[in-house]
């Protein structure tokens, strides 16, 4: 009897944890329980929706065609670089951008099988069906450096220049030192240390972890203010100014697992390639590859910033005294990105 009883109560148990690390089924836009389609959008080949918004000049007159991937828990709206330069530099330069929302963030459709190289055909498959012509810049930011890593690896022939801009790194890269990527990972705060342990290598428990109100979950998703330099917290000030509420509910409408969670897992889970590994994809320089980073970000070690760019010498490496994770924010940043992306000898 108590074994029958013992066995009941231990099928409950796993039925009850079962139930509890799943996520919620994605509301999917144009769906009829899920939000509307207010975005352009294209269909890829798989027949997901990636949802894209253009700036600058028009495609037919630029001379340059720019796709930006935004970071974590951001959109397509938040595209820091062509929006904030005047319209006499955007007109000077004939420069055209386009941001999209990564899959299952804003308006694009999720992508349950979703992989680094998944991401960068996407763009590819963006670029043809928009006309961008054969070669085009990619610029990452934040958490979007993943999808310019990836672009790199997997269509390097497609591209005209690159930027990264305080890329995040995966802590668990081969390439990286043992030594300095866990003297780096310590610095973050203890309760992202273990968001990324479980993103790492218990990716099944994402959800529940970074939901679950018996540990701290991900410091980085409540926007803890000490994951963020003094000039930081000044730019988020004036960032949520600008911002409106539904803007701000828009980035993970369709559900924080197929956004947030699935962006932990893919850039801190076990990458396919190496980007230590990488071979110059401009050898001639008919392009470049840059890196931007704030000194004092505490989000993104500088210092495994530093040892990429002297492992990778093709990089061309510019570090931001004084600056944090939102230094693209700061006046006079956005052009000068720009113009050393598009000018082959900065």
């Amino acid at each position: 009897m108590y074994r029958e009883i013992t066995l009941l109560l231990l099928i409950g148990l796993v039925a009850w944890a079962y139930q509890a690390i799943q996520p919620p089924p994605p509301k999917i836009c144009g769906s009829p329980d899920g939000p509307p389609v207010t975005a352009n959008r294209i269909k890829l080949r798989d027949g997901r929706h990636l949802a894209y918004k253009e700036h600058g000049v028009s495609k037919e007159m630029a001379k340059h065609k720019l796709i930006f991937i935004h970071g974590f828990s951001s959109s397509r709206h938040d595209e820091p670089l062509v929006t904030q330069l005047s319209l006499e530099v955007v007109e000077e330069l004939g420069i055209y951008s386009v941001s999209i929302d990564k899959p299952g963030y804003g308006e694009s459709d999720p992508h349950p099988n979703r992989t680094m190289k998944s991401l960068a055909l996407d763009i590819e498959e963006l670029a043809d069906q928009l006309g961008l012509g054969s070669k085009f810049y990619v610029v990452g930011y934040s958490m979007g450096g993943h999808a310019v890593w990836s672009c790199l690896k997997y269509i390097p022939h497609r591209l005209a220049g690159a930027t990264l801009m305080a890329p995040v790194i995966n802590y668990w890269w081969p390439g990286l030192p043992a030594n300095l990527s866990k003297k780096a990972y310590n610095l973050q705060l203890p309760q992202d240390q273990w968001s990324l342990r479980v993103a790492h290598y218990m990716p099944f428990l994402v959800y529940w972890w970074n939901t679950q109100k018996l540990f701290p979950a991900s410091g980085v998703i409540s926007l803890r203010p000490e994951n963020f330099s003094p000039q930081d917290l000044q730019f988020l000030q004036k960032l949520a100014q600008k911002q409106n509420h539904r803007m701000q509910g828009m980035v993970t409408q369709q559900g924080v697992f197929e956004s947030l969670h699935r962006d932990m897992m893919i850039g801190f889970g076990k990458w396919e390639f190496d980007p230590l590994d990488l071979d110059n994809p401009f050898p001639n320089n008919e392009g470049s590859v840059h890196l931007w980073m704030g000194d004092e970000d505490r989000l993104v070690p500088v210092m495994l910033q530093r040892y990429i760019a002297r492992r990778l010498a093709w990089i061309k490496y510019k570090e931001v005294a004084g600056a944090g994770h939102l230094f693209a924010y700061a006046d006079g940043m956005s052009e000068a990105i720009v113009r050393a992306l598009l000018d082959r000898s900065k």
